[in-house]
């Protein structure tokens, strides 16, 4: 893959990067492509499956819980416990 392949994964959004890992998925399962191109779209895959993952991770993050008060009003937001 070249230099512009792997800054574009970085710029897409989530959704078109799974949509596009999909895609990869599908033409390997069902044996669409020859040895050297399913090479190359592997490779590209495990570079969306990263991107995917650090997109959901940064969502993760961002996350925050609703606490309530004693008295059950809410009393504000904290950082969501991921463990």
């Amino acid at each position: 893959m070249t230099k512009n392949s792997e800054n574009d994964i970085a710029d897409m959004k989530f959704e078109a990067a799974l949509a596009e890992l999909e895609s990869i998925v599908q033409k390997l399962e069902a044996g669409q492509v020859d040895l050297e191109e399913s090479i190359a779209i592997y490779e590209r895959g495990e570079k969306l499956k990263a991107h995917c993952s650090a997109q959901l991770k940064k969502a993760e993050e961002r996350i925050e819980k609703i606490t309530l008060s004693a008295d059950g009003t809410p009393g504000g937001t904290e950082p969501l416990d991921v463990e």
